[in-house]
């Protein structure tokens, strides 16, 4: 593994590292944000998982989320969202290829070679973590924005147990039923719709539900809100009678100044959900 930065932030202590990783056989690119607490021994992580066109770098720089984190004592770490460089295959479409991996393990070719997301996310980079820092995989929250608000409620309702906490911000809550998911779904995992099931996360609350607390915040000045369909999520938990708790923030879209006004909320609210026990 290589040190790209190390910065001194808010006590503790901010790197981006690259790896050469095996799920996606490419290198990859991460941030991760360290309390000072990490000095004397692991702390619970909160996982951010992006959204579309960004890398690890969108929200280390623009969602304000080290200052909370450090005042909680909790590691945060910033993934990439897609395998890249040269013979990474990719689309001339922003929603397709790189910056679009959609957290999913691709079967169909010629992106199956590289877009192994899942893997990436659920078991190669946790385990990376674990053995070159403090961190304690016993403890772990997860949320993201957008495409990664997808991929965090997705990876939450489909490992039980790994996760003591989800949120998301602006998530694309019903990717079967939305041009954000169909078309991406189709590229990387075929036509069979059976199989697309397991990354719809209004879906998934049907079949599956989440053993712990959810917070969704959404604008409802999103400009892309009709891709996002909030109500289908809304809608399965109401029927699930799942713990959650779901916002629409007045006058807000879907930019990082919407994700930085409510930082505070989400590390607030996994803090309380990692410290429970």
């Amino acid at each position: 593994m290589e040190t790209v930065s190390e910065n001194k932030a808010f006590g503790g202590l901010q790197g981006v590292y690259r790896h050469k990783s095996t799920s996606t056989n490419c290198d990859m690119t991460f941030g991760l944000f360290l309390p000072e607490e990490a000095k004397d021994g692991p702390v619970p992580i909160l996982w951010y998982l992006s959204g579309l066109t960004c890398t690890h770098e969108n929200a280390m720089t623009k969602a304000g989320a080290q200052a909370w984190c450090a005042e909680q004592g909790i590691a945060i770490v910033f993934p990439d969202t897609s395998p890249r460089g040269e013979g990474v295959a990719d689309d001339e479409a922003y929603d397709l290829g790189q910056g679009a991996g959609f957290y999913v393990n691709a079967t169909q070719e010629p992106w199956a070679a590289h877009y192994q997301m899942w893997d990436y996310i659920a078991e190669e980079l946790p385990a990376l973590l674990a053995e070159n820092f403090a961190i304690d995989l016993d403890r772990q929250a997860i949320t993201g924005h957008s495409m990664g608000g997808h991929g965090a409620l997705t990876l939450a309702m489909n490992l039980p147990g790994r996760f003591k906490s989800v949120s998301a911000f602006a998530p694309i809550c019903n990717p079967t039923g939305a041009d954000w998911g169909r078309k991406q779904l189709a590229a990387y995992l075929g036509d069979d719709e059976t199989a697309w099931a397991k990354h719809d996360a209004s879906l998934l609350m049907r079949e599956k539900g989440f053993d712990g607390p959810i917070l969704v915040d959404t604008g409802t000045t999103d400009q892309f809100i009709d891709l996002l369909r909030p109500e289908a999520l809304a809608a399965a938990v109401a029927e699930k009678r799942q713990e959650a708790t779901l916002r629409l923030q007045p006058g807000y879209d879907h930019s990082y100044f919407f994700v930085s006004s409510f930082m505070e909320d989400h590390v607030t609210f996994h803090a309380e959900a990692l410290y429970r026990d």
